[in-house]
Formats: C-alpha cells, structure tokens, sequence
C-alpha cells in the first residue's frame, strides 16, 4: 500500500477559506481519478505557527503504478489550479511512503 502525503504551509490569509476549498473542490476532484481508496486531511500540531498553519493530506493507493498515473495524468492540472487559486499563499512539499506491515 502507498501513501502519497502533501504537506502545505499556509498563510493566515487564506488558511480557513483553503480548508473549505480543499474539502469541497480539490480533496473530492483527486478522490475523482480513481487512484486513491481513501485520504485522512490533518492539521500539524506542535509547529511554528508564526507564518500560518501547516496541514497534510494523506491519500491512500493500493499500488504504486496508480500513484504513478495520478502523477502523469492528473496531477499536473491539479496543481495548476491550486497555483490559480492561492498563488504565492503557500508552499507544499510531497513525498510519497510505502506502508510497512
């Protein structure tokens, strides 16, 4: 099982209109392509907050070749949009975990 996790530092700006955006349009519009099973959305605790909140969003796949085609296929314009959206308001980093039994 692969976890694909984006972490994202935001200001204070915009983070309580990018929680709802996030769970109305860009959660629901990943969860979409079919790649992932599920997702847990959370917020980093014990952080420096000085500049924003930071939160991560785990998405669940059941191999590594549906992660791979989310990349190729659907993360690009994804991203775009977030980039349209809130542009310089954030900064996210990925990275991608193989569960451990």
């Amino acid at each position: 099982m692969i976890i694909y996790n984006v972490t994202t530092k935001l200001s204070w700006a915009i983070y309580e209109k990018w929680v709802q955006w996030m769970k109305e349009k860009h959660i629901p519009e990943v969860m979409r392509t079919g790649c992932f099973t599920e997702y847990r959305f959370a917020r980093l605790l014990e952080t420096d907050e000085s500049e924003g909140p930071t939160y991560s969003i785990q998405y669940t796949a059941e191999e590594k070749a549906l992660y791979e085609t989310y990349i190729a296929h659907h993360a690009p314009a994804l991203r775009q949009d977030m980039l349209n959206t809130w542009g310089d308001q954030f900064i996210s980093f990925r990275s991608l975990l193989e569960l451990v039994d």
